[in-house]
């Protein structure tokens, strides 16, 4: 599809008309109120009623996403500690996303850790991660854009190492050193990019404009894809999602795998020039990602817990992602960008919810666990494109960009394996009720608790429905376009394919030994003695830093720094 025939970007702001002041106050308090009460924690009497207020933390950035203009920018700071917000479309759908994950996936966190000794600690380490993640779908400014980047992406080592285990903490140690050579590939990729503009510190949209031209070009690109795939977890840079999620309390696996990974998404869709055609880097993140698309599914496949099956779900979901950019950069489509966050952001609530259906699962006895399934196979249907559910409305989106072609028959051949890696996620939460639940003492009849249904059965609804709400308004197509019947055929095939080799499999299937987390590592021979020593001294202050003070404290040193060195870049 031609660029000239999507629509222009996606406007929500006439749904909550909202004045400049209250809407420049709106981002900033979206960043800043997790912020402070993180901070805050160092309070006792804010650290106790913090539980009570953790489902309220995300309003402001949910009400931003819908109310604040798009295109309107705020100047936070001025030079030399430039500090700039903006909202745009695909910022828009991603914070909007986000703010609805974390306000159900906090009030599922309160129930789920709810006799957890250490739930102070995830708390202040969940409301870094918010502030974060909030934060890169609104920066405007390159340096701040790191500044954000790297908040939520340490930060999240705290939900990724929370239950300590052994595990947990091999898990941490990959994640941490993975997340360091990320940001060393980005810092550099944003020095370069910063060196075209007069400005110390450009508008990420002013140095992305000269990219282009610049005679730093193609390492630019190199960094920029690598440092920002490698958080998305395109092959092979997945390999520490897969072991994040397998050992992360179950809030802590819905908020890396729906949203700690979307910081490589925007950053992706800030950084990559839109409209203008970069045939060979398109194919290869095109390619890259189509690839990565169909090893998640493999691998996820010989899975024999839930949540690790949903991790090679999220590898397999940002492979579609990155296929979509990849295809859009490829011919300089417009409406690439807004299309591809509508998709992310679809993945983000679908995700959460299956990862919040899993922990249902598990606090019921096995009979009730067979209805937390139902809920999750109808999750995974969505989000393999089942016509009439709102990941159907995703797919079709993601066909205005990747109509037809190789790329495009690849990508609807690869919704037959999302079916049927979903498929073996729903009957592996089947297989998670556990026998003889008690809470206080008292017997429950294998019935989970209030706090963690009620929380899943909202984020599964939002899930299922708000693709419905937004999809005219991304894509310029009325909804009824994609219930015509050559719509519902193209939809329903691919998932009917993957259902039938589902049951195929079920019936008369191979017994396939199970991948083990990190594969390639495994393969590589990476996590022997040798290579596990290696990572654990990455963390080998472990016991000091995951202490919430010491690592506000140090956010704030790493803040401080970057004030100062933005103030001798700007000296004369």
């Amino acid at each position: 599809m031609t660029g000239d025939a999507l629509p222009p970007p996606l406007d929500l702001s006439g749904l909550a008309p909202a004045m400049p002041v209250l809407s420049e106050t709106l981002m900033v308090v979206a960043i800043a109120l997790p912020l402070a009460l993180a901070f805050g924690a160092l309070v006792p009497a804010v650290r106790r009623v913090l539980p009570h207020l953790l489902v309220f933390v995300p309003l402001p950035a949910l009400i931003a996403a819908l109310a604040v203009p798009r295109g309107l920018s705020v100047l936070v700071a001025p030079d030399p500690f430039r500090f700039t917000l903006a909202l745009d479309a695909p910022g828009a759908l991603l914070l909007g996303g986000a703010a609805l994950l974390w306000m159900t996936a906090s009030a599922y966190a309160m129930a789920y850790l709810r006799k957890d000794p250490a739930r102070p600690a995830f708390i202040v380490w969940w409301l870094l991660t918010m502030a974060g993640s909030f934060a890169v779908f609104l920066v405007a400014d390159v340096a701040s854009f790191y500044l954000a980047y790297a908040l939520v992406s340490f930060s999240a080592y705290g939900l990724a190492a929370h239950d300590d285990t052994v595990e947990a903490r091999r898990a941490g140690a990959l994640y941490l050193a993975l997340t360091v050579l990320g940001e060393a590939l980005l810092i550099a990729a944003f020095v370069m990019l910063a060196s075209g503009p007069a400005d110390a510190n450009p508008q990420i949209r002013d140095a992305v404009a000269l990219l282009p031209a610049s005679p730093w070009k193609t390492p630019i690109l190199l960094l920029i894809l690598l440092g920002f795939t490698l958080k998305m977890g395109l092959f092979p840079l997945h390999v520490w999602m897969p072991l994040a999620h397998s050992v992360a309390p179950v809030p802590g696996s819905a908020a890396l795998s729906g949203i700690v990974v979307k910081a490589g998404v925007i950053g992706l869709l800030r950084f990559l020039p839109e409209g203008v055609p970069l045939p060979g880097w398109g194919a290869l993140l095109c390619g890259a990602g189509l690839f990565t698309a169909y090893y998640g599914v493999a691998v996820g496949l010989t899975q024999r817990h839930p949540k690790r099956a949903l991790a090679y779900s999220t590898v397999s979901q940002m492979g579609v992602v990155a296929a979509v950019i990849g295809a859009g950069i490829m011919n300089g489509t417009a409406g690439t960008f807004t299309i591809a966050a509508f998709y992310a952001a679809n993945h983000m609530l679908l995700k959460g919810a299956m990862f919040l259906m899993v922990g249902v699962a598990m606090a019921a006895s096995p009979r009730r666990a067979l209805a937390a399934a139902a809920v999750a196979a109808l999750l995974g249907l969505s989000l393999a494109g089942l016509p009439l559910s709102g990941g159907a409305m995703a797919k079709y989106a993601i066909k205005l960009i990747v109509p037809d072609g190789g790329a495009g028959v690849l990508l609807t051949l690869s919704a037959a394996g999302s079916t049927l890696l979903m498929a073996r996620y729903a009957l592996l939460v089947a297989r998670s009720g556990t026998e003889n639940q008690k809470t206080e003492g008292k017997e429950m009849q294998g019935r989970p608790p209030r706090g963690l249904v009620l929380p899943a059965l909202a984020l599964a609804v939002l899930a299922l429905f708000a693709p419905f709400a937004l999809f005219a308004e991304v894509t310029g197509v009325p909804v009824s376009a994609a219930f015509t019947a050559a719509a519902l055929v193209k939809g329903f095939w691919p998932v009917g394919l993957g259902l039938g080799v589902a049951a195929l499999l079920a019936w008369k299937g191979p017994r396939v030994p199970e991948v083990p987390a990190g594969d390639i590592l495994h393969a590589a021979g990476f996590l022997s003695a040798t290579g596990r020593t290696i990572m654990e001294g990455t963390v080998a202050a472990d016991a000091v830093l995951r202490r919430w003070p010491v690592a506000a404290l140090a956010l704030l040193g790493v803040a401080v720094s970057l004030a100062a060195t933005l103030t001798f870049a700007a000296m004369p």
